[in-house]
């Protein structure tokens, strides 16, 4: 990490958990209409926070370049997913994306309102494990600042809204249907915290990955049916007003007894902590 990013960063986790909390649209049970599984069209006027990771160059124009979600957090940072600046995602060395950016203030990638920011530049978490999927978060400082409304706050450890049975949102514009379908507008779904006994069982360690509740979080339906999906990952899960997870990885999108596994986020406040 070089020595201005650090800087940036501790100054940015002062603000952090000290950070007002901003309300959340309410939201009430939907049926798959596509978007995110089981989700519904959303607009990000009501969730400014949520904002898309792009490069045209290496995922073409027609969804503005998105690929992956994000989540900001300051004004210059914005959180996502690890595997998502990874070369299996990327195609290429992270280095070798010369059009990184995140779309702000956009509800329709089609469209041309919010605003395109250079990535000025990217962190990986040097702790994140593929083969497990724990510490799945990298950190995007971006070259413009965002207003301050654009801010979620992060919840700390022992925070209530980790509590199994707490109401959620997952945030994206990725697959509507587990099939490749990629959503055009932003798409929301509410799901509920699990219980983490939930995720040990669903994920005990295999192919998929192994649920490690320390650095992730369960949240999903026992039925399934709502769920994040592929083009979602890094994107927020919002509980009580504020940031609990980030879209990491699960078997499937949206079925019964595999629910969505995320980064939980007081496990990346320690992570940035360490690494500040």
């Amino acid at each position: 990490m070089s020595r201005p990013f650090a800087r940036a960063l501790t100054a940015s986790l002062s603000v952090l958990t000290a950070a007002a909390v901003l309300p959340v649209s309410s939201a009430a049970p939907a049926a798959a209409d596509g978007g995110i599984i089981g989700g519904r069209q959303v607009q990000v006027s009501d969730s400014p926070w949520t904002v898309a990771v792009s490069s045209r160059d290496r995922f073409g124009g027609t969804r503005a370049g998105q690929f992956c979600g994000g989540v900001v957090v300051a004004r210059t940072m914005v959180l996502t997913a690890a595997h998502c600046m990874s070369r299996s995602v990327l195609g290429v060395a992270r280095g070798e994306v010369r059009d990184l950016k995140v779309i702000a203030g956009r509800s329709d990638l089609r469209a041309d309102e919010g605003a395109e920011i250079p990535v000025r530049e990217a962190w990986v978490n040097p702790d994140y494990d593929g083969s497990t999927n724990s510490g799945d978060v990298a950190v995007l400082t971006l070259a413009t600042p965002l207003p301050e409304g654009y801010v979620l706050p992060m919840a700390d450890e022992g925070d209530p809204a980790y509590e199994p049975g707490t109401r959620a949102e997952v945030y994206g514009w990725g697959d509507t249907t587990g099939a490749g379908d990629y959503a055009h507008t932003l798409r929301a779904a509410q799901v509920h915290v699990l219980p983490d006994s939930v995720c040990q069982e669903a994920y005990p360690g295999n192919s998929d990955g192994t649920y490690l509740p320390a650095s992730m979080l369960c949240a999903g339906e026992a039925r399934g049916g709502k769920d994040a999906c592929q083009g979602d990952s890094g994107g927020p899960l919002v509980a009580r007003g504020e940031l609990i997870g980030l879209v990491s990885w699960g078997s499937g999108c949206g079925r019964a007894g595999s629910p969505g596994v995320y980064t939980r986020v007081s496990e990346v406040l320690r992570v940035l902590r360490k690494h500040s």
